[in-house]
């Protein structure tokens, strides 16, 4: 039985968020006898070598062929097994897109696929391990569901929760190990329904994967320059929660994205289409990866680069309400 408390918020944000997947898949597998997990040759780097020892039957490894990977998975699902599979974020979202689109979008079929180091975690490896464009891949393609987790305790909420969603789901898994954990102990998890973390009176930034924890740190900074600011935890990417845009849309003086994935085509994106709707909406400012191929480097050292830290996303949201 997994326990959501502060001890093991540290443990897990000290193993990363491929550590904390493998050990969430490792709990998961006590209750959930016709799991299925599947890796294109990833086994120990996605934290899955614990649970491949103690359930080898039930992990298959289908080399580094992430096209075969989503076909097996697609099969399994078909037969009535509960199935994970997992690669990079680059390869699984890219070079699988069209087994993805078609094995699991057209069919309909309940694959969970697992994006190990999406956003720029893995930079150090060089671009062709960036992940930065996946959910707007994801985002495409009909019938699937898009969740970002916001940190290594959410990844095991929505580990479960994944295991009784029926549906297409891609997860998109951001981070380092040693990263800042937002949660400390047990809430309510549900894919498609944001958490509001912090409310304000001014503007509201909506944030999902690692930059959950940076922008409820730019909140504070925001604060002690007199701008009071909701942040919002949206999760689930598509379908987005409506019910918690709309509060930002009626209530805010400007709505402020930010993620660790492109500005064209993910959240940022996503609340721009909704938001296009109404006729009175607040001005948008979408902060995230730019369009170009960027740079082979240390993750932390990226983040600041790109302005995805606390004192850049206080500061260009300071600038966008001069």
């Amino acid at each position: 039985m997994v326990e959501f408390t502060a001890s093991n918020a540290r443990q897990w944000s000290r193993l990363g968020s491929r550590g904390v997947f493998g050990q969430a898949i490792l709990a998961l597998a006590e209750s959930t006898p016709d799991l299925m997990v599947l890796s294109a040759d990833l086994g120990n780097s996605s934290g899955l070598d614990r649970f491949k020892k103690a359930y080898p039957s039930q992990f298959l490894n289908v080399g580094i062929a992430e096209q075969n990977l989503i076909g097996v998975a697609a099969g399994l699902a078909k037969e009535g097994l509960n199935v994970f599979a997992t690669s990079f974020a680059p390869f699984l979202s890219m070079r699988a897109s069209e087994q993805i689109r078609m094995n699991m979008g057209y069919m309909n079929l309940p694959v969970k696929a697992v994006a190990i180091g999406s956003g720029v975690s893995m930079a150090y490896l060089g671009n062709s391990h960036y992940g930065i464009e996946d959910a707007a891949v994801m985002r495409a393609i009909p019938n699937m569901t898009v969740v970002s987790p916001a940190d290594c305790m959410e990844i095991v909420k929505c580990v479960f929760a994944a295991a009784k969603f029926d549906g297409p789901l891609y997860i998109r898994l951001t981070g380092a190990p040693n990263n800042p954990m937002v949660y400390q102990g047990d809430y309510e998890f549900e894919i498609g329904k944001a958490i509001t973390l912090r409310e304000g009176t001014d503007i509201t930034i909506v944030a999902n994967g690692t930059m959950v924890y940076e922008s409820l740190e730019a909140a504070k900074l925001l604060e002690a320059q007199g701008v009071s600011a909701t942040v919002v935890n949206m999760h689930t990417i598509k379908p987005l929660d409506t019910a918690v845009l709309d509060k930002a849309i009626k209530s805010s003086k400007l709505i402020v994205t930010v993620e660790e994935h492109s500005v064209i085509g993910g959240l940022g994106s996503a609340v721009a289409e909704y938001k296009a709707g109404f006729r009175n909406a607040p001005a948008q400012v979408i902060i995230g990866l730019p369009d170009l191929f960027g740079k082979t480097a240390e993750y932390r050292y990226l983040l600041d680069k790109y302005g995805l830290v606390a004192n850049k996303i206080a500061q260009k949201i300071m600038d966008s309400l001069d």
